[in-house]
């Protein structure tokens, strides 16, 4: 039975990612999933792209993707695509945004790519053997307390509806970190985590799509990636993820467990 390679992800990433680069500066539509939930013609594009090269290729995968939904197979192998992660950025025209695309056998991510296409940056990575950007190996930061630390995290659509927003958590960390950050794609966050760019990154409120490749790729360049009750099964509701090396990834459970 035909299964993907690293080098297979990292092709349609790229060509996906193409596409959504091709139509950076043109005048693409956007419409609106909810107040603040925002899908582009673009998303649906490099969707297309995607779902149509996984089919052809791989006939009988599941594909669980942000715009279309799930797909059942029948082979206990799964596909979690993000085909514009980022989407509000691409909409006002940030150039902060990625192709995100991972692979999985049963319940265990195997393969990984997130790219950035405005920056062609690909970060990739296989279970057991590696984290990469670009083809070069890459690890995650050393700091080893939040005052030392430039965390990243990011706020639910929902923020308005509910109380678990992520408000009260980000005003703690605030007051506890050297910086905090707020990109918009919740995939380059954990690649950032990965290549040592950022120190710690927490979020509520993601989906699968959001997390299965970045996960695998913090996780492969040595950072400890689990829910915040610490779990390491992470791709399940609630859906909330905390990474970092793993004495800062400690500290942060400690934070988020209100310990």
């Amino acid at each position: 039975m035909n299964q993907p390679t690293l080098t297979d992800l990292i092709r349609i990433a790229k060509h996906a990612g193409g596409l959504l680069k091709d139509g950076f500066s043109t005048d693409f539509q956007v419409e609106h999933k909810g107040l603040v939930d925002l899908v582009t013609d673009m998303d649906r594009r490099s969707e297309e792209y995607i779902l149509d090269q996984i089919r052809t290729l791989y006939p009988g995968d599941a594909i669980v993707t942000e715009e279309s939904g799930s797909f059942s197979g029948d082979n206990g192998r799964k596909w979690f695509i993000d085909p514009l992660d980022g989407t509000v950025n691409y909409a006002h025209h940030l150039p902060i945004f990625s192709v995100s695309i991972g692979y999985a056998i049963g319940n265990q991510v195997q393969l990984g790519v997130v790219y950035n296409p405005m920056l062609d940056e690909c970060f990739s990575a296989e279970r057991g053997k590696g984290a990469w950007l670009n083809g070069k190996p890459i690890h995650t930061a050393q700091a080893q307390t939040l005052v030392d630390a430039l965390l990243v995290t990011g706020f639910p659509y929902t923020i308005r509806d509910t109380e678990n927003n992520n408000v009260a958590m980000f005003s703690e960390f605030v007051m506890l970190a050297q910086g905090i950050r707020r990109l918009g794609s919740a995939a380059l966050d954990c690649c950032y985590i990965a290549a040592g760019r950022l120190d710690g990154y927490w979020e509520l409120g993601l989906k699968a799509w959001d997390i299965a490749a970045g996960g695998l790729i913090a996780a492969e360049a040595g950072a400890r990636v689990t829910s915040f009750s610490g779990d390491p099964d992470y791709l399940k509701p609630p859906f909330t993820l905390c990474t970092a090396n793993p004495v800062l990834h400690q500290e942060m459970l400690n934070v988020l467990k209100g310990k």
